[in-house]
């Protein structure tokens, strides 16, 4: 079953609507995500805690890392670059973090806030090689945008 992101971007707007809280959001999609579609093997957030660093947030799944620099990894690519990184085989990846050994493909995408600045990652991994499409990082990344697009930093 892949997911209907038609239904999924409106679910996720009611079931959040008037919440500001980040991590409260982060929960939420990420069991709404991971419970929409069965290639997602592992769905969460690592969030920007400081310059340069990404701890882990609410997730579904396994384990996965606590901490991932920006200079590593997929996450770390997309939290350096600002870009969504579709991979369809992340062992062809220089300096992939296999956080689980079941990892075949991944997607992750920038979370911003209203202001543009980066408060977290979306990881999505499947245990299928190529899992993800252009598709899929378009539909997530709306529905991401319009989840937290009421977002800022506190001053």
């Amino acid at each position: 079953m892949h997911a209907d992101y038609a239904t999924l971007t409106k679910t996720v707007a009611a079931l959040t609507e008037g919440e500001t809280d980040p991590v409260a959001l982060m929960a939420t999609l990420a069991c709404e995500l991971h419970h929409a579609d069965d290639r997602f093997d592992w769905t969460g957030f690592y969030r920007v805690t400081e310059p340069g660093l990404l701890k882990i947030g609410p997730y579904q799944g396994g384990h996965g890392c606590l901490v991932i620099p920006f200079d590593r990894g997929v996450c770390g690519a997309c939290a350096r670059t600002g870009q969504v990184q579709l991979v369809d085989d992340v062992d062809a990846f220089p300096g992939h973090i296999a956080c689980a050994s079941s990892t075949r493909s991944e997607i992750v995408l920038p979370v911003r806030d209203a202001a543009g600045t980066l408060i977290a990652v979306l990881d999505i991994d499947s245990d299928r090689p190529a899992a993800f499409t252009q598709a899929d990082a378009e539909a997530l990344q709306a529905i991401l945008d319009a989840t937290f697009a009421r977002q800022t930093v506190p001053a």
